[in-house]
């Protein structure tokens, strides 16, 4: 029996929650009460709800974001309904600001913004037989040198398993309207010597993969120099992933990332938009020459992997806009180009332009555009499938040389929408399309504007780059005899496989 059960699902088995262990670490006495429980999205609420309420909780507390809202609503229902007496307290950003689009009405009380602190306060006095007063506890940033941090909590399973997250900061200097970021302008730092502290503890357990969730790595040098060195003074192989801004890399940061060994380093890199006046509409700051001469230098100079991000359905873009911002991006660098669909998040000011612009969007989960002034209906969900197929044809790294047939002339949005309609139209589906398949729709399709023997080798090349995979049975005929795919190649291609693992 537990009096408190920490949980929440994550949007992958791969992943950890962070916040989970923020809390069990800041929970004092109760700490020897209470247990973590992680389960994974699309899993069974009643499934979920019968885990939980196996330890006999007096406190259930749910991490609640954008991926998970829906289940935990659904879970909540299931907890009251079965054992009314148990508390559920609901926390985490889909709780933290209003309207709330999804129903939490049957939760006891919800905290709103960081919980370190007041959640250890809540359950001291329910466990304490009091009533709390107020049914939402809003909750201000906590001071880092106040609370107690939580990676001794990570389990060695999670360590061998599992991506590890940690951070140095929080909030974010910008003020960009779309994203929740933006409600923190203040930046706070954990002392630098805690984190190297807390980095070197973790590595000596085994750790050798970090993803940072810091929203603005590089924006105080100083600290992304200290975290960089303590990297490249290891010796053994390890993954790294950092979020960063793309205009601000210094000669002295430059110099640093030349140093990282392939399939180590990768960056996150915010671009949004490549339109100056959409940027501005949206208060995003964008150094336009600063960012294509720090993009080349990340494409060219470093061996790092990189992810660049434009978003589909900003205030005042046309589709026009958007097809250049992905041709001239696509032109500075060949790294994965994540393409989002703009997103209606409570608390951020991105509502102030739905009249002007007629925005629309959905009001369940993930809150996304359905129209504006410029994209109808019909041309938006042309778009989301547009980026649902870059997914798995282009940003899969399955067929970096087939792809190069895809963008003829250098018509990278003209080509692949064309490619993207076409698809739709052959498969129906956007999802549980199987590697073999795709392959047979590039050959069919391609096959149209190339040599077929040229398009059955190029993406017999790629399919096969990657070791233990089987030649798909299409292409069994096609092949000239003899074909092999050489050893190097399927190296590098598993190399790149991890990477995005």
């Amino acid at each position: 029996m537990k009096n408190i059960i920490l949980t929440t699902l994550n949007a992958r088995y791969s992943h950890t929650s962070l916040a989970l262990r923020y809390l069990y670490a800041n929970l004092h006495e109760l700490q020897q009460s209470s247990q973590i429980l992680e389960f994974v999205i699309n899993s069974s609420p009643q499934t979920i709800a019968e885990e939980i309420l196996s330890h006999s909780p007096k406190i259930v507390g749910i991490g609640v974001y954008i991926w998970n809202a829906y289940d935990v609503g659904e879970i909540v229902k299931v907890i009251k309904k079965v054992s009314p007496k148990t508390i559920v307290i609901l926390g985490g950003p889909e709780v933290s600001y209003t309207p709330f689009r999804v129903n939490f009405d049957m939760a006891d009380y919800i905290i709103s913004g960081e919980g370190e602190e007041s959640f250890y306060t809540l359950c001291k006095e329910i466990l304490e037989g009091q009533q709390p007063k107020e049914r939402t506890i809003k909750s201000k940033g906590v001071d880092f040198t106040a609370i107690k941090l939580p990676y001794d909590y990570y389990t060695d399973f999670d360590i061998q398993n599992r991506h590890i997250y940690v951070e140095s900061s929080r909030g974010c200097p910008f003020e960009c309207e779309f994203c929740l970021s933006s409600i923190d302008l203040k930046m706070r730092y954990l002392p630098l010597e805690v984190i190297l502290s807390e980095l070197e503890k973790l590595w000596v357990r085994g750790a050798r993969n970090f993803k940072f969730i810091d929203r603005t790595f590089n924006v105080k040098i100083s600290y992304a120099k200290a975290i960089l060195e303590y990297f490249l003074s290891k010796n053994e192989e390890y993954f790294i992933h950092f979020e960063v801004i793309p205009d601000n890399f210094p000669d002295e940061l430059k110099e640093m990332l030349k140093l990282f060994p392939p399939h180590c380093l990768q960056l996150e890199v915010g671009i949004q938009t490549l339109n100056l006046g959409i940027a501005k509409n949206i208060k995003r700051n964008l150094k336009l020459e600063k960012i294509k001469e720090n993009l080349r230098f990340l494409e060219n100079e470093t061996k790092a992997h990189l992810h660049v991000d434009l978003i589909i359905g900003l205030p005042g873009e046309s589709i026009e806009s958007f097809a250049a911002n992905l041709d001239e991006l696509y032109a500075l660098t060949k790294c994965e180009i994540q393409l989002g669909i703009l997103k209606k998040l409570s608390g951020t000011t991105i509502n102030r332009h739905d009249m002007e612009y007629g925005m629309v969007y959905s009001d369940t989960p993930p809150y996304d555009i359905l129209k504006n002034d410029l994209i109808d209906f019909a041309l938006m969900q042309d778009m989301k499938r547009f980026a649902r197929f870059w997914d798995i044809v282009y940003n899969s790294g399955n067929f970096q040389k087939t792809t190069k047939l895809l963008f003829k002339e250098g018509k990278v949005f003209d080509n692949f929408y064309a490619f993207s309609k076409w698809i739709y139209g052959r498969s129906e589906s956007t999802y549980k399309i199987s590697l073999d398949r795709i392959a047979e729709y590039l050959y069919e399709y391609l096959s149209q504007s190339y040599d077929a023997n040229t398009v059955a080798t190029t993406i017999l090349e790629d399919v096969m780059g990657v070791g233990g995979r089987k030649i798909p049975p299409f292409l069994k005929s096609l092949i000239p005899h003899g074909y092999d795919v050489s050893q190097k190649e399927i190296s590098k291609a598993n190399k790149r496989q991890q990477l995005r693992e």
